[in-house]
């Protein structure tokens, strides 16, 4: 099978010109992708946003004592809960994110973290 002549991609004014351009054309006309290699970006971090959440009394309690038994803040403990149930809801419904993996996290049991500075003080929950 003859090998596909690709079309050379255009110089774009503008990032929107650039953007317009992939949207109404396709890549297989300008890109081998059989010699495309994965991009590892390792440090790059999940785009994050702020919600706010009501949560009962007595719930936030357990949950900043299970954080303070580990010695992390409680966001991030609540934060690897969410993620950990959401992978196995869609586990069981056959899907699978990457977007879920959380940085720095190889399992879902956190331990204490080490600190730069030495030992951290314990945190204790608020009220």
């Amino acid at each position: 099978m003859p090998k596909k002549r690709l079309k050379s991609i255009p110089r774009f004014q503008t990032e929107a010109a650039e953007r317009q351009f992939w949207a109404t054309h396709d890549t297989v006309d300008y890109i081998d992708w059989s010699k495309a290699k994965r991009a590892v970006f390792p440090n790059l971090r999940p785009s994050t946003e702020t919600i706010s959440l009501r949560l009962p009394a007595p719930l936030l309690a357990d949950l900043k004592t299970l954080a303070n038994e580990r010695d992390v803040p409680y966001q991030s403990l609540l934060k690897v809960y969410l993620a950990e149930q959401v992978r196995q809801e869609q586990a069981a419904a056959g899907q699978h994110n990457p977007r879920l993996q959380l940085p720095g996290r190889t399992h879902g049991g956190l331990g204490p973290s080490p600190s730069p500075k030495g030992s951290r003080a314990r945190r204790t929950p608020r009220s």
